[in-house]
């Protein structure tokens, strides 16, 4: 089997309304839906030029709506307990998922939710260029960027780069042993309305003509919009129809 620790390998859409959600992505992103059973019940997968790249899952009473992010790990029970040490909060012990794989979840020590993954398969292998409507990237915000970083550091072994972004602070890229960018973290603005979260950004071919789409579809709102990366792309940041943020980007060739 190949793996790739410190990947995030798994994205899963979280509302009350799976159902609408997808339509609203599949119309904004291309993808289309395909049902599998995972133990009694079934489950719907987010496609994408045939393959698999997440999913959607109804949320329990009284959970908002959100992205949840899937950490490749090499050994989730291990993963879970350095966590627990390094003061993460356990919020599902290590569990097998019908034989898909086995997961556990957990709040980080800054309170951002993540699952920790170890599939029955093959991670997907990386890409040189990410398709219109993959995964281009994930970013945590944090209300403690610098503990997120040691604490991300000890669960995954990252290596750490620092950007420099003025007023705006530090950034920080997580990289694997490879010196594989997997992620950021950045220092959640003061006075933000919102835990930690991480924030993902799915590949579209014209950020601004996508962000416009989107409120054509009943977004609810546009709270980052189209914004120049230098060297990297252009970006927005939405809530979706559900309530759930998430990110669009046209990557820089």
């Amino acid at each position: 089997m190949k793996y790739l620790p410190g990947k995030f390998v798994w994205f899963e859409h979280v509302s009350a309304d799976p159902a609408r959600a997808a339509a609203f992505y599949g119309a904004l992103c291309g993808w289309t839906g395909q049902s599998m059973l995972l133990g009694p019940d079934s489950y719907d997968m987010i496609m994408l030029a045939g393959k698999a790249i997440g999913g959607y899952r109804k949320a329990g009473a009284g959970m908002p709506s959100h992205w949840a992010s899937y950490l490749s790990v090499p050994d989730v029970d291990k993963s879970l307990a350095s966590a627990s040490q390094a003061g993460a909060r356990t919020l599902m012990p290590a569990t097998d998922l019908g034989a898909v794989g086995r997961a556990a979840a957990i709040h980080d020590p800054t309170g951002a939710m993540l699952f920790l993954w170890k599939g029955a398969r093959d991670d997907a292998a990386d890409v040189a260029r990410i398709p219109v409507g993959g995964w281009f990237w994930n970013e945590l915000h944090s209300t403690d960027a610098k503990a997120a970083v040691v604490f991300y550091e000890k669960l995954i072994g990252y290596q750490v780069d620092t950007m420099d972004m003025g007023s705006a602070g530090a950034y920080y890229i997580l990289k694997d042993d490879a010196g594989k960018m997997r992620a950021g973290i950045l220092q959640q603005e003061a006075g933000v309305p919102m835990p930690s979260h991480w924030l993902p950004y799915i590949q579209v071919a014209d950020c601004d003509a996508a962000a416009q789409h989107a409120t054509g579809l009943g977004a609810l709102k546009t709270v980052v919009p189209p914004t120049d990366i230098p060297d990297v792309g252009r970006f927005a940041v939405l809530v979706d129809p559900l309530g759930a943020l998430i990110a669009v980007i046209t990557g820089a060739d």
